[in-house]
């Protein structure tokens, strides 16, 4: 990245706040970068402060999304910045070797389509089974659970702090867009079964 000195201390400082909000969440470079379909390196790159895309309001909130935080949590965990609590963050399930984390291990869970509307990607009477709490890739299939406790299967597109788009709502060349305050959660489908 170039430019002036004041705007690389500044990159950096943004890059050392995205990489502490990202170790809290216990999370590794490439697990957050999956989230938003970035690679490791990338997802690096900006923590190193050598993309200047940083500084762009959009890139923190697709960033911050992958964290599950804000664009505001990070400029808290920025440098110079004031301190949000003098209580410490309580961190549950997580245990650190050296600068390798441990997250609890992942619930996976399975689900029967009733419907045809993913077909072919999935017929009804297809056993599904996924891992609650893993965000999906663009393209994969995922398990929407909605705040009154109804479920979606669909196949996912793209997020951001507002809404989810998704296909296959009534066929696979149909999107839907849902609002994000009606989603409790999103979790990707790692295994197509024939039978349960």
């Amino acid at each position: 990245m170039s430019g002036s000195s004041d705007d690389i201390s500044q990159a950096r400082a943004l890059g050392e706040a995205l990489a502490a909000l990202r170790r809290e969440r216990g999370l590794s470079q490439a697990e957050a970068g999956q989230r938003i379909g970035m690679t490791s390196q990338g997802w690096g790159l900006y923590e190193a402060g050598r993309r200047p895309g940083l500084f762009r309001p959009d890139v923190q909130r697709r960033l911050t999304g992958a964290l599950d935080a804000t664009p505001e949590a990070l400029a808290l965990h920025t440098p110079g910045a004031p301190p949000a609590s003098s209580e410490p963050l309580a961190v549950k399930d997580v245990s650190a070797r050296g600068r390798a984390f441990a997250a609890a291990p992942r619930l996976t869970r399975r689900l029967r389509l009733e419907t045809d509307e993913l077909a072919p990607w999935a017929a009804a009477g297809t056993v599904l089974e996924y891992v609650v709490g893993r965000w999906p890739r663009r393209g994969q299939g995922c398990v929407i659970q909605l705040d009154d406790g109804a479920f979606r299967v669909r196949l996912y597109d793209h997020a951001d702090d507002v809404e989810v788009v998704v296909g296959g709502a009534g066929g696979l060349d149909r999107s839907e867009r849902i609002p994000r305050a009606q989603v409790r959660s999103v979790s990707a489908i790692t295994a197509r079964l024939d039978e349960e």
